[in-house]
């Protein structure tokens, strides 16, 4: 098997090998390490690359599969690990200049940890911007990440570099985090999958800084390998006070049920292609996640264009996000803060303005988010929207141009990314997977937001998107 074709099989075709013998971790790892090595250069996934680790722990893995003992369900699966989650021995540098390489750096967090009980292979750190605070991947520690389906545009954030390096070939499964879009906007961008489970349901520690809007989820290029990360991550963790209870639900059923025939028959699907108050929708997006609603009624989805009773919501996260970053960031000495990101600086100053009457105002409204979409979930299953509204933009830019109507406030970002953040308010799962391409091949994305501790369903409808479109079989020219 070509290197290139064993660097797209996704984990589960993989374990299926290593069970047959027909492929080893360590053939695996050593073809993902030289690939990385030619590619991480034109597209900056990476910011760490552990050869030596990374191929110990294959040769560990070979010898148990050899002796008909894998240790857990990921064994020999090459993963990564976004550059904002602690991993032992490997500095976590959060894409900052403010952060002491020298650690220590002695603690996993809860998703590498499990990640390692399943014996998965990890391969280095992905890159983020600085503290996750943007929706493209540029940082003053690691500079520009790429996109691999055209090196000119961004692969969204801030877990860039993880879908980046998913789309690239540059291995199977990628852990990211999402405080406002940060999984789904780049999966969106790289054509690939990532899921915000419920909030809680993969256990976080530390704390993210932005609190309770802050999620980790997994990244992957099939449904079926998204679904199986999430089941081994999402165990429990007692350094988090704030995670769900361990669930021995199997996500990989609801893939399997929703591949079937018939699989979302009667499942009741609540189109808004605006959400009732987005202003901008690139004309392509919208097509695309239109024919996908079509797709999803020929499936036997009740699908209905209806949109959720929800306010525009950008204010009420910008209170939560950037006083979050504002409590993390204020205390830094000025010469320590003069290094951070421009925009993250004035993020930072302007958070000044909101008051604590302003964030328990902002919580209330929270809540009336969350009891409105509780209340439009009892007739609908799931939610189906664009994933962002614009398609990916030109790299070393915080965001693309502003269009006329948002042009008296440029630097505004909440216009190109409002079908992310109201689900980081709610909490709910929200899935987001390819539904096409631009005509010069860029990838294009549906959103699928589903009832509170309800990822069952996302997996099953995307499960029986993916079976009948295949826009996952697709390939970037690297």
């Amino acid at each position: 098997m070509q290197d290139k074709d064993l660097a797209y099989l996704s984990a589960i075709e993989l374990l299926d090998a290593y069970r047959q013998r027909r492929l080893s971790p360590v053939e695996v790892t050593r073809a993902l390490l030289s690939r990385i090595d030619a590619l991480n250069p034109l597209i900056n996934a990476f910011c760490l690359v552990d050869h030596e680790a990374a191929l110990a722990s294959a040769r560990a893995s070979e010898a148990r599969w050899q002796a008909g003992s894998p240790s857990g369900a990921l064994d020999g699966v090459p993963a990564s690990i976004k550059d904002l989650i602690l991993t032992r021995g490997w500095p976590t540098l959060r894409g900052s200049l403010t952060v002491d390489p020298a650690g220590p750096w002695d603690e996993d967090a809860p998703a590498t940890a499990r990640l390692r009980e399943a014996g998965a292979v990890l391969l280095g750190k992905t890159t983020t911007p600085e503290f996750g605070w943007r929706g493209s991947t540029d940082s003053p520690l690691t500079g520009i990440t790429r996109n691999p389906w055209r090196l000119d545009t961004t692969p969204g954030g801030s877990s860039g570099g993880a879908c980046a390096a998913i789309a690239a070939g540059l291995g199977a499964l990628a852990v990211g985090t999402d405080g406002g879009g940060s999984v789904r906007m780049p999966a969106a961008f790289t054509g690939t999958v990532g899921i915000k489970p419920h909030f809680g349901r993969v256990p976080a520690y530390p704390l993210s800084p932005m609190g309770t809007v802050a999620h980790i989820g997994p990244h992957a290029r099939t449904v079926a390998d998204c679904a199986l990360m999430l089941r081994e991550i999402a165990r429990p963790d007692d350094r988090d006070w704030m995670s769900l209870p361990p669930t021995q639900h199997d996500w990989l059923d609801d893939v399997r049920a929703g591949a079937k025939e018939g699989g979302i028959r009667g499942l009741r699907i609540a189109y808004s292609p605006r959400l009732g108050y987005v202003r901008h929708l690139d004309s392509r997006i919208e097509a695309a996640v239109e024919a996908a609603a079509r797709k999803f009624a020929d499936l036997g989805a009740i699908v209905e264009q209806v949109d959720p009773p929800l306010p525009d919501s950008a204010h009420t996260f910008r209170v939560h996000w950037f006083s979050s970053a504002r409590q993390f960031l204020h205390r830094l000495p000025p010469e320590k803060f003069s290094l951070l990101d421009p925009g993250l600086q004035a993020t930072v100053r302007d958070a000044a303005r909101f008051t604590l009457v302003d964030y328990l105002d902002a919580q209330a409204t929270r809540g009336v988010m969350g009891r409105i979409m509780g209340e439009f979930h009892r007739n609908h299953d799931l939610l189906l929207t664009p994933a962002t509204a614009v398609p990916p933009f030109a790299v070393g830019e915080v965001m693309p141009p502003p269009p006329p109507e948002f042009a008296s406030a440029p630097h505004d970002w909440t216009w190109w990314t409002p079908y992310s953040f109201p689900f980081n308010l709610t909490q709910q799962p929200a899935l987001v997977m390819g539904c096409g391409f631009t005509d010069d091949g860029l990838p294009l994305a549906l959103q699928l937001v589903a009832p509170n501790h309800r990822e069952d369903l996302c997996f099953r409808a995307a499960s029986a998107y993916e079976g009948a479109t295949r826009w996952g079989d697709r390939r970037p020219v690297l």
